[in-house]
């Protein structure tokens, strides 16, 4: 019983996460949105885990190493955008583009 409730805990964090991306225009809140998506495949991993073996665990280092490298970079280019704009609102990234 404890192996279904983790996943519809897991499904609901990343139906939360994936609300939020598609909502949200802030950047540090969009990228919020996505590491809270990723600690919900990160839940379902070892969920899984538990089930089939040590596998998951695997999975979920690999996981967790992508998503601190996504935040650095992520970060920096808020910070970046920050900096030249003085906002952190998605609308002004469409000026970058050229």
């Amino acid at each position: 019983m404890m192996l279904a409730d983790a996943l519809i805990v897991s499904a609901i964090l990343f139906t939360i996460g994936v609300v939020g991306v598609l909502t949200r225009r802030n950047a540090i809140i969009l990228f919020m949105c996505v590491e809270l998506m990723l600690n919900a495949v990160n839940l379902s991993f070892v969920t899984f885990a538990k089930l089939h073996g040590v596998s998951g665990h695997v999975f979920v280092i690999l996981v967790m190493t992508i998503a601190a490298a996504e935040a650095a970079v992520g970060l920096a280019i808020v910070i970046s955008v920050f900096r030249h704009f003085g906002a952190v609102d998605l609308q002004s990234l469409k000026l970058l583009r050229r």
